[in-house]
């Protein structure tokens, strides 16, 4: 077993600002170290043009670009490399696991994927110059995989298909601009529907109202919504963007649709899905598909609960309570993972070994 941890990280301000803290952390960091190494091994099946980025992100959330100025000033980078690490537009993403279960009052997700990946760092921001604040799980630094805005409104993705990528947000982007733009379901719905998808991925969104939970199932082709509470690597409209190896997404969506006709509560869906027995948690790291954490978001109480690892007790935050001053109990979350391979956050994890 693994001793794995994330960091949690608050910050008011302007972008322009949190992309300078970011950068200042950043700087001499392992994190950035790992990444320079994969760039020698992986190569980007992609271009970067920073006119046409900065035109896309300006159109859609200004704010975000004011970010990455922080970040270039900080790290005295050309915005070229900004971009290509944290500008989440056109790039390509391999695949991943990933399940959700909403309730009544509650979004659980699962998130799974490979360690070598995982900035492990749980972010909670209130801007002071345009967008919502929110709480979620970092991804590339500047994404989001899930959370919670002030609104209450929860977001989180699930992966399906790689194939055939167009011009684009990747998905860790289209999260964090979802909950930084978006009051509510509606607004998410629309707009997904108005923004560019370079991969094929499913969005489940919810808040607080009476509304069922809707599940945006966006490729670069198409986008469609259905409601739903359960989601997990396949599309029930778009099926022809589907992948042709489902089996283990239609176990994982069978063990919990058998469970959701029980009406879990939180507790209990938590468990569901973090417990290394019920068939929903994975440990199929070297296929990016292991789960690395377990996140459960409540928009009326405006609480977050996070756990690393399987088989955890969650870590509780108090959102409402931060967004009004207060400080965050912790600084850090620990867990343990039952791998071997490296975390991009924690330790020297390059793609020259596997």
């Amino acid at each position: 077993m693994k001793k794995i941890f994330a960091d949690v990280i608050a910050f008011r301000g302007t972008h322009y600002d949190f992309g300078f803290f970011q950068g200042n952390r950043l700087k001499h960091s392992i994190v950035l170290k790992n990444r320079e190494q994969q760039w020698k091994v992986r190569k980007p099946q992609f271009k970067i043009d920073v006119k046409e980025t900065k035109q896309v992100f300006q159109h859609l959330a200004p704010f975000v670009w004011d970010e990455f100025l922080g970040l270039q000033e900080a790290l005295e980078w050309p915005m070229e490399r900004v971009l290509l690490e944290f500008g989440g537009y056109r790039v390509n993403v391999p695949r991943s696991g990933c399940s959700i279960y909403v309730g009544e009052d509650f979004f659980i997700r699962n998130y799974d994927y490979h360690p070598k990946t995982y900035d492990g760092r749980f972010v909670f921001y209130q801007p002071t110059d345009g967008g919502l604040a929110t709480v979620g799980m970092s991804q590339k630094i500047t994404g989001r995989c899930d959370g919670l805005n002030e609104k209450g409104l929860t977001m989180g993705y699930t992966f399906m298909n790689r194939r055939r990528p167009g011009d684009g947000f990747v998905c860790y982007m289209i999260g964090r601009l979802v909950l930084e733009c978006c009051a509510n379901v509606d607004d998410a719905v629309s707009f997904l529907k108005e923004i560019p998808h370079r991969g094929s991925f499913g969005y489940t969104l919810f808040d607080h109202s009476d509304q069922t939970p809707r599940i945006v199932e966006a490729s670069p082709r198409k986008v469609a919504v259905r409601e739903g509470f359960l989601c997990t690597n396949h599309f029930k409209i778009l099926t022809e963007e589907n992948r042709h190896q489902l089996a283990d997404s239609q176990k994982r969506m069978a063990i919990m649709a058998q469970h959701q006709q029980q009406n879990l509560n939180a507790n209990q869906a938590f468990k569901l899905l973090n417990d290394t027995h019920q068939g929903v948690f994975s440990k199929l790291y070297g296929s990016w598909a292991g789960t690395i954490h377990t996140a459960a978001y409540f928009p009326q109480e405006q609480k977050a609960w996070l756990a690393l690892g399987g088989d955890q007790n969650p870590t509780v935050f108090n959102f409402r309570n931060w967004l009004a001053g207060e400080a965050l109990p912790r600084d850090r979350v620990e867990g343990l993972v039952d791998t071997t391979i490296p975390f991009l956050n924690m330790e020297k994890a390059d793609w020259f070994k596997r």
